[in-house]
């Protein structure tokens, strides 16, 4: 570090490497979640970072974003475990999730405004549950114009806010390897998918929304699951991000992972979509 002697806890700090997950709360952004997490564990190792210097300091990625909206499990990658992030947006997923319908946003979530209302009386819970066969296995499915999708390097939800025009992707292939409706008191229903990389669960609520001839919207979203990381078992709260803990979990999880990643099989999967992943 230049000439500048760091102590114990800064040494244990660098030497972190390889992947554990920390729980994303509603409200601030996957990369807001990312920076505190970084200034606490600089902090706490007394680190000075001056100015933006401070990302060539400690090199921390995670695996898939979740909506500033959306709770649970976020993979974080540490040292040598950020090259490992790229396995994790192609692992399977699992999401609890709240659909509301009757209801539908432009954002296809609750924080969007209201485009269309529609009656839903009429759906009995064999409607929902018959149609969820529709959206299991290997689906089409279009992406949500508010997302992290990129046109000429900017995210599609920057665009969209800034009123530009953006045309819709176009329908690409997803994996739901299982999907089932936990809850139903209409107008809400609950939902429980496990899916692979690059699936929205927002476009599965409002596709089921429009399969039922009425039109459904997200309402909350939790990850439950991330590859092997759980959100009962691996998942670091706020009051766990430190130095000492994240290295407690880094050899826990360790046992979790297997061994030494092949990269080359996972860059063809969305050509130009590196950070692309689930809500």
């Amino acid at each position: 570090a230049g000439g500048v002697v760091l102590g114990k806890s800064a040494d244990k700090l660098f030497s972190l490497s390889g992947l554990f997950a920390v729980y994303k709360p509603k409200g601030p952004t996957s990369a807001g979640v990312l920076n505190l997490l970084k200034e606490r564990l600089l902090a706490e190792a007394g680190v000075q970072t001056n100015g933006n210097k401070r990302n060539q300091v400690l090199k921390i990625g995670h695996g898939g974003t979740l909506d500033s909206a959306a709770a649970g499990v976020l993979v974080v990658g540490i040292g040598k475990g950020t090259k490992m992030l790229r396995t994790m947006l192609a692992g399977s997923k699992k999401y609890t999730a709240i659909g509301l319908l009757g209801k539908a946003t432009d954002t296809l979530d609750a924080t969007g405004k209201v485009t269309e209302e529609k009656p839903y009386d009429q759906i009995t819970k064999g409607d929902l549950e018959n149609v969820l066969q529709k959206f299991t296995g290997d689906i089409m499915q279009v992406p949500p114009l508010y997302s992290a999708l990129k046109k000429d390097g900017e995210r599609l939800s920057t665009l969209m806010k800034r009123g530009e025009a953006v045309e819709a992707k176009p329908a690409r292939p997803v994996r739901v390897y299982s999907l089932s409706l936990q809850q139903f008191q209409p107008p809400l229903f609950t939902l429980d998918v496990e899916c692979g990389g690059g699936f929205y669960v927002r476009s599965l609520v409002s596709d089921i929304g429009k399969e039922l001839s009425t039109c459904a919207t997200m309402q909350e979203l939790t990850r439950t699951k991330h590859g092997p990381f759980t959100l009962e078992e691996h998942t670091l709260y706020e009051d766990k991000w430190t130095i000492d803990e994240i290295a407690r979990s880094l050899e826990h999880c360790t046992s979790l992972l297997p061994g030494e990643p092949s990269h080359k099989k996972l860059k063809t999967e969305h050509p130009g979509e590196t950070a692309v992943s689930c809500e």
